[in-house]
């Protein structure tokens, strides 16, 4: 199979990135307006979030709704498609859980590395 076209790749393409899986992960619970994603993503520049929404926004993934008044308010929500990855997020979010579990029990600076990958599988396999 050639590079381009592995489909972890097409998929990291649309949702990879420093900030779009979390913007995501937000916006599952609803849409928000950008002043609202900022203040949840306090590391991230507006610069680079407002590249971000555009690229999801670009790709299907999220709808800006422009409101015509007076400040003028902006939200971003999930459009159908964009929708589509909950279950992605869901897994992405239980593994995330459980390699947090595996971390906080073992110590980051653990020097076993075949320990570790042991350690994670079954925190993996054993998250309900």
């Amino acid at each position: 199979m050639l590079a381009q076209d592995c489909p972890v790749r097409t998929a990291l393409q649309v949702i990879g990135g420093k900030w779009k899986p979390i913007v995501l992960f937000y916006l599952f619970d609803g849409s928000h307006r950008f002043g609202e994603l900022r203040r949840m993503l306090p590391d991230a520049t507006q610069k680079m979030l407002t590249q971000q929404l555009r690229e999801l926004e670009r790709d299907g993934i999220v709808a800006r709704k422009v409101y015509h008044q007076v400040p003028p308010k902006v939200e971003y929500s999930l459009t159908a498609y964009g929708k589509t990855l909950r279950g992605v997020m869901n897994e992405l979010c239980k593994w995330g859980t459980a390699h947090h579990a595996t971390l906080e029990k073992g110590g980051r600076a653990s020097t076993n590395r075949a320990s570790d990958a042991e350690n994670r599988k079954h925190a993996v396999v054993s998250d309900p």
